[in-house]
C-alpha cells in the first residue's frame, strides 16, 4: 500500500506559488494569458505544493525577502518549474 500525502490548504498554497513566483519577477497571470504557462501546469504547481513540508520555511522566506531573488526558497518542490518558466519567459515583472 501506498502512502497517501496529505494536502494542504489549496487557497494558503495558490498564494504561496504566486507569491514566490512574485519574488521571483514572474507574473503567472500574465503568462497564463500570453500562453507561456497552461492551466494544467499550474494547477499541478500548486498541487505539488500542497504537498511540501516545508511550508514554514517558505513563509519565512517570503516575509524576509528584500527584492528579487533569482531563484525560489531552499528545498522548493517546484523550483524546477518556476526556474524553467522563468528562463523561458520574456515578459517578466507585470504583476
Amino acid at each position: 500500500m501506498g502512502i497517501i500525502a496529505r494536502l494542504g490548504d489549496p487557497d494558503r498554497h495558490f498564494w504561496l506559488v504566486r507569491s514566490v513566483a512574485r519574488v521571483m519577477d514572474l507574473d503567472l497571470g500574465g503568462a497564463l494569458a500570453r500562453g507561456e504557462l497552461h492551466r494544467d501546469d499550474y494547477r499541478a504547481f500548486i498541487n505539488r505544493c500542497r504537498t511540501c513540508p516545508l511550508v514554514d520555511a517558505c513563509q519565512n522566506w517570503l516575509a524576509s525577502s528584500t527584492g528579487p531573488s533569482e531563484t525560489p526558497p531552499a528545498g522548493c518542490l517546484i523550483s524546477a518549474d518556476l526556474n524553467r518558466l522563468k528562463r523561458e519567459t520574456p515578459n517578466k515583472g507585470t504583476h
